[in-house]
């Protein structure tokens, strides 16, 4: 799978069902170039628009499914890293 098409895929939660939306970006690992987490951006500030508060950063370990439309993830939003 190349990365362009990973980015078409709506990240889920199994937890709750909730949608937290596309993958933007991935994080590697320089010295093995395993795949780190998955960086998806976070809600706007207002109504859902006008920029980003923060971003999801979520752990490799925590994917459990690739689909052909979305990517299920399952963990806790304590375990969820946010970057502003």
């Amino acid at each position: 799978m190349r990365f362009c098409e990973l980015c078409d895929k709506e990240v889920i939660n199994v937890i709750d069902c909730r949608c937290l939306g596309c993958v933007r970006d991935i994080e590697f690992d320089r010295e093995c170039g395993k795949i780190e987490a998955l960086i998806v951006p976070g809600p706007g500030k207002y109504f859902g628009m006008f920029g980003k508060d923060c971003e999801y950063w979520i752990p490799w370990c925590k994917v459990v499914r690739i689909g052909p439309d979305i990517v299920l993830v399952e963990f806790d939003d304590k375990e969820m890293k946010h970057k502003v």
